[in-house]
């Protein structure tokens, strides 16, 4: 297994790590151990470190695939796996708390299922559909909308009362639909003609 392979398997066993920065310890284990005090005591600004870190792995893998010639079609298959699996484990967990409500995160999630599923078509059409520059712009704009709303709107509530992590998780909604229509459009014409 190649170098780019790994860090995207990396970026996938973060995601559990991330998961568990949501989950409250008892209070009786939290009196049992200093470490799970710490830890339940700043499980969000974990959670978003280990985010952060997972997020800026996408570029990494894709970076060294690129670069040291390690393209292989497990990378195109764990890739963007790995990145709906992180968007979507957060999407829930923070359904879960009620930091978000659970439409956009059925709007999103939703969207990724049904683009999955025109890719596996694709593929056994023997067509590869390739990420567009939408797609790009989209996970951009939820990496960004999950940070800002789990960190509560800072930093930009210290310079304005305007709740700017809500309006990115409103433009990521509408970026995700509006990427996905113009993938289905774009693609279901090759997909026509691949028949």
């Amino acid at each position: 297994m190649n170098l780019a392979n790994k860090i995207t398997l990396a970026r996938m066993a973060l995601i559990p790590l991330f998961m568990l920065c949501f989950i409250p310890f008892p209070s009786w284990m939290q009196g049992s151990s200093e470490l799970l005090r710490f830890l339940d005591q700043h499980d969000v600004v974990i959670g978003v470190i280990i985010f952060v870190f997972a997020s800026v792995t996408d570029k990494l893998d894709g970076y060294v695939a690129r670069k040291y010639n390690q393209i292989t079609n497990l990378g195109k298959l764990l890739d963007p796996l790995a990145d709906k699996l992180l968007i979507s484990a957060a999407l829930i967990m923070m359904v879960q708390v009620d930091m978000i409500g659970s439409w956009i995160a059925v709007v999103i999630i939703g969207r990724e299922i049904v683009i999955t599923a025109l890719r596996m078509i694709a593929s056994e059409q023997g067509i590869v559909l390739a990420a567009d520059r939408y797609g790009k712009i989209k996970m951009v704009l939820q990496v960004a909308a999950i940070v800002a709303v789990l960190l509560n709107n800072v930093p930009f509530r210290l310079l304005t009362d305007v709740r700017v992590d809500l309006i990115l998780l409103w433009l990521a909604g509408g970026v995700t639909l509006l990427s996905g229509l113009n993938y289905i459009v774009v693609n279901y014409k090759l997909l026509r003609l691949g028949r």
